[in-house]
């Protein structure tokens, strides 16, 4: 399912969230010009669960360059298709989530999402020495508020059914439900597979980001 818009205009213009849209459209542009020195800079401010859970690794690394990824791997994407992805979902879903919170509470609300995702990635991965990097934990917290806050919002949607695709509206709870059980049901089949990022995917990311945003909505509280 790939949403298409929402129909519930914000009643404020998101600086925060196309704020963030720009920082990750300049980070994915300065990854293009590293070339080889790409991987290493991936290794570096990407998430790599080994470097967190085993002793003798995590002692080569000082607290900034442990801390460091868990902010830096929000902002940067492995190719265009992941950037426009994520992006194009923030755009749809954080708005209306930046107007109910207040600029600076959703920045917060953002990083700290997106902080739970990735510790659940590192919980859910310990042994994994693949590099995490994109916004996909930090927005799953955003369309995790989007749940709770917004549920009978309309999402105009492209569903592909077998060769053919269909747009149809879907109800913001429906929409975001059945991605949540995509998410987790693929997450609990990559368990079984001994905690593998199937397909390049964190899919525990996403679910520890969506429960973090519904969580943290409840913390952070609703503007009137």
């Amino acid at each position: 399912m790939i949403p298409l818009r929402d129909a519930n205009p914000s009643r404020e213009f998101p600086v925060v969230t196309y704020g963030i849209i720009g920082v990750c459209v300049l980070a994915f542009v300065y990854e293009l010009f590293l070339g080889p020195e790409l991987r290493v800079w991936i290794f570096h401010y990407g998430i790599v669960p080994v470097r967190y859970t085993r002793a003798d690794i995590a002692a080569r690394f000082g607290f900034a360059e442990q801390a460091i990824p868990f902010v830096t791997t929000m902002f940067l994407h492995g190719g265009w298709m992941h950037l426009i992805g994520n992006m194009w979902v923030l755009h749809i879903f954080g708005d209306n989530v930046e107007s109910a919170l207040g600029r600076g509470r959703y920045l917060v609300f953002y990083l700290l999402c997106g902080l739970a995702a990735s510790v659940l990635h590192i919980v859910t991965n310990p042994a994994s020495r693949i590099p995490t990097i994109g916004a996909s934990g930090a927005i799953a917290g955003v369309m995790g508020a989007y749940f709770v806050l917004y549920p009978r919002a309309r999402v105009l949607t492209l569903v592909p059914i077998f060769f053919y695709f269909s747009i149809i509206e879907l109800p913001a709870f429906v929409f975001l439900g059945l991605w949540f059980l995509m998410q987790f049901f693929s997450g609990t089949f990559s368990l079984m597979g001994g905690g593998a990022q199937v397909g390049g995917v964190a899919w525990w990311a996403h679910i520890g980001g969506f429960i973090a945003g519904m969580v943290l909505l409840r913390v952070f509280k609703v503007r009137r």
